[in-house]
């Protein structure tokens, strides 16, 4: 039977990589009886991001049991060029931009890959035809690749459908209305924005969108080219943000592609390694939703004197805790991946470890996905990317928000103030990966008062946020079920695919 191929190009961030995956297995996944779809995934190899690397060596493994699993399928994946086959002149590391020229370096192998599959599917015609790319929403200057082809192009977003709108406005007000962007950082100017139903602060705007320099018209010229696409798969689902999905489907086809809100998509790695024992066997031992478990995603880190004042918050709460600490990479032109410490004593108060034993523990990179499914965690102090958010509402666990970097402001303050489903520590709280300004500090005694609400059971004053995340909770797991809005959306899409492929 004919098949219809997609090719995904996702950017090469890891949380982008691993969400793209989780994407493609679900589709081939739900594509049953008879098999109408074959994917083909093109990965860069992420310049100096080990995570990455150990990550796409892991999925282009054969899994250990499938030789004796004939109905098993997988994508294909397809490594791109490498940097030192790339860098040039434009695209050394040092670079502010070094990322987008990094994607961008790679249109002549993704333009011959596109070739090479058109040039054999037309030798067998009958078996299968291009159903167009699947681009990440950084990878969206690759709609010209498509149009070269004559092939769809769709984009898998991996953010929220609120991010997704408040981009396309802001691409709006910077390209199609002349407006100067800069008059928003950190101010307390408000924005009224199609997809949020509150007004929203230009203190949670990302820092990149709303500076001066080149990176806030890269950005988003890459969201204004999202209107030249077929069809947007969002990593939502009705019920988490309906006023959003709602708007962006009611925003008139002329103006915005079909909207497809096809999540929650989780990274389905759920295992714990031989080295993460102690963790787990320590969670085994805590009564049931009594730990706060905090771990700000794969780049996040804190200086000494914001560890401090985390610690204090934690020993003055009593509550019991799991922290996830890592050490901050190098300060520099550009982020730099976090590393562990030797020892957490060269930058906890003295006594810390020895006051806090039998109540709390410390560790260095944490398996997020599994902590959070345990039955202990009761509470998630987040740097609130999106799929950490996605994750905790698909574990019933609320979060206390401490956001870092990029989108993580505005998610936020969505969690806080759009959907009342989280606790404040800070929405506007800002990392400065360059070292340029002395870095913020929130207080002590403002994270303690967020985690004795975040851990209050509801009897007690948990103010309804616990309440509505279960809430949220079950309505997540029915998205996805048959009849479900997710579950409708994907076959939408599937349909769609098969009908507009070439």
């Amino acid at each position: 039977m004919e098949k219809t191929e997609l090719v995904f190009i996702p950017s090469p961030g890891l949380s982008h990589l691993i969400a793209t995956v989780e994407m493609a297995k679900l589709l081939l996944d739900r594509d049953h009886h008879p098999h109408r779809l074959s994917i083909t995934v093109l990965i860069m190899k992420s310049p100096n991001n080990t995570a990455v690397a150990n990550y796409t060596d892991q999925i282009s493994s054969p899994p250990p049991d499938s030789s004796n699993t004939t109905s098993f399928r997988r994508p294909r994946f397809i490594h791109l060029l490498g940097k030192e086959e790339t860098t040039t002149p434009t695209t050394t590391p040092s670079s502010e931009t070094f990322i987008f020229d990094f994607i961008d370096s790679q249109s002549t192998h993704i333009r011959q890959i596109i070739s090479d599959i058109i040039a054999g599917q037309q030798q067998q015609p009958s078996t299968s035809r291009l159903g167009g790319l699947v681009l990440d929403m950084f990878c969206t200057k690759f709609v010209d690749i498509a149009d070269e082809f004559g092939i769809p192009a769709y984009v898998f977003f991996t953010s929220g459908a609120c991010s997704l709108g408040f981009f396309r406005h802001l691409a709006s007000l910077k390209f199609d209305q002349g407006q100067d962007l800069t008059q928003y950082k950190d101010s307390d100017m408000e924005l009224t924005v199609p997809c949020f139903s509150v007004p929203v602060p230009g203190k949670v705007f990302p820092a990149t969108l709303v500076k001066e320099g080149p990176m806030a018209d890269i950005f988003l010229d890459r969201f204004r080219r999202l209107k030249d696409t077929k069809g947007i798969m969002v990593n939502t689902f009705h019920d988490l943000e309906s006023y959003a999905v709602d708007s962006l489907q009611s925003d008139g086809k002329s103006q915005t592609p079909r909207i497809y809100p096809i999540g929650p998509i989780l990274n389905s790695d759920n295992s714990v390694d031989d080295g993460d024992d102690d963790v787990s066997n320590w969670l085994d031992e805590q009564p049931e939703k009594s730990v706060v478990f905090l771990c700000f995603g794969t780049m996040g880190s804190f200086e000494e004197s914001q560890v401090r004042e985390i610690a204090a918050a934690l020993e003055k709460s009593g509550a019991r805790f799991l922290w996830s600490l890592r050490k901050p990479g190098v300060k520099g032109s550009k982020r730099q991946s976090p590393t562990e410490y030797e020892s957490f004593e060269e930058v906890l108060p003295e006594g810390f470890l020895e006051r806090t034993q039998g109540i709390g523990k410390v560790t260095g990179w944490a398996p997020q996905v599994a902590v959070l499914s345990h039955p202990a965690v009761g509470g998630f102090v987040s740097h609130c990317g999106w799929n950490s958010i996605l994750e905790s509402v698909s574990f019933g666990v609320p979060v206390a928000t401490f956001p870092m970097y990029a989108e993580q402001q505005l998610n936020a303050f969505q969690l806080v103030k759009e959907l009342g489903m989280a606790e404040e520590i800070s929405i506007n709280y800002k990392i400065d990966f360059k070292g340029d300004s002395p870095p913020e500090i929130v207080g002590a005694a403002e994270i303690e008062a967020a985690i004795r609400r975040l851990m209050a059971a509801e009897e007690e004053g948990g103010g309804g946020v616990r309440g509505k995340v279960k809430e949220v909770q079950n309505k997540s797991r029915a998205a996805l079920l048959e009849g479900g809005s997710s579950y409708n959306a994907l076959s939408l899409f599937i349909e769609d695919v098969i009908q507009n492929a070439v």
